[in-house]
């Protein structure tokens, strides 16, 4: 189970429920960007679990411009220096298909460290060709919902995937997967990981609470309560994810 989190909080409670791998990004609600090197200097030293740092410079869509590109490999550069155990990329065309050269660039400067291609696939023209790009590139793994909102409904495409793949890459679901729906879609894909937030509410211990101001724009998240990794979810999660086996 890979965790997908913001904060060191997150970051212990993944350990604490027993996830082995977290994803560290800033801006969950944007879909995740890179985090801050104070984030990840303090997750390492607060926890013992890998951490993979998301590399994407803004949220939208994943053509990026030469100097947005240039952010990039500076920030991969900082992050690897400051302890970053892998790393997470995705870089696509205009014509909705993976950018190879630049995918090479910032892969190279990823190594020796492993990287996995995120749910930009999931914007690709064609799929089955994007896979064995992402495959030739020599990413370990790749994230997806099988070009769905969720994983759930990305089941069909998913195991296409991991079919296609033969091992020769870790295809691993996710997207809106939870201790309701993770059986089924470990069962409907053949995937050995999976990938997710396990996210729960808590409120804000501030007593003082101005309401009528908003610190984000017109869509923000509350400013009085926050989501961190629930150790709980987790649990139930592996637990869950223990006892699905594969041929």
């Amino acid at each position: 189970m890979e965790v997908c989190i913001d904060s060191v909080a997150s970051a212990i409670n993944a350990e604490k429920g027993g996830a082995i791998r977290v994803e560290l990004c800033a801006n969950l609600m944007e879909g995740g960007t890179t985090p801050s090197l104070g984030m990840l200097k303090t997750v390492k030293e607060f926890t013992n679990l890998p951490v993979f740092v998301m590399i994407r410079p803004r949220g939208g869509d994943f053509l990026y411009t030469d100097a947005e590109v240039t952010v990039m490999k500076n920030d991969i550069t900082a992050l690897k220096t400051a302890g970053a155990d892998g790393f997470v990329i995705g870089v696509l065309t205009e014509e909705g298909e993976i950018d190879k050269d630049t995918c090479r660039q910032l892969i190279g400067l990823c190594r020796p460290r492993p990287v996995t291609f995120h749910r930009a696939i999931d914007m690709c023209k064609r799929y089955e060709t994007a896979l064995e790009t992402i495959i030739q590139l020599g990413c370990e793994r790749v994230l997806t919902s099988g070009l769905e909102n969720s994983a759930l409904e990305g089941v069909p495409v998913i195991k296409n995937m991991v079919d296609i793949a033969k091992e020769r890459i870790i295809v691993m679901p996710g997207g809106g997967i939870n201790e309701r729906n993770l059986q089924r879609i470990l069962d409907g894909t053949g995937a050995k990981e999976f990938h997710c937030s396990a996210r729960s509410t808590i409120p804000s211990n501030m007593s003082y609470r101005n309401t009528a101001v908003a610190m984000g724009a017109s869509i923000s998240p509350p400013e009085f309560q926050r989501k961190i990794t629930d150790i709980d979810k987790v649990r139930k999660l592996v637990y869950i994810a223990k006892g699905v086996t594969h041929d």
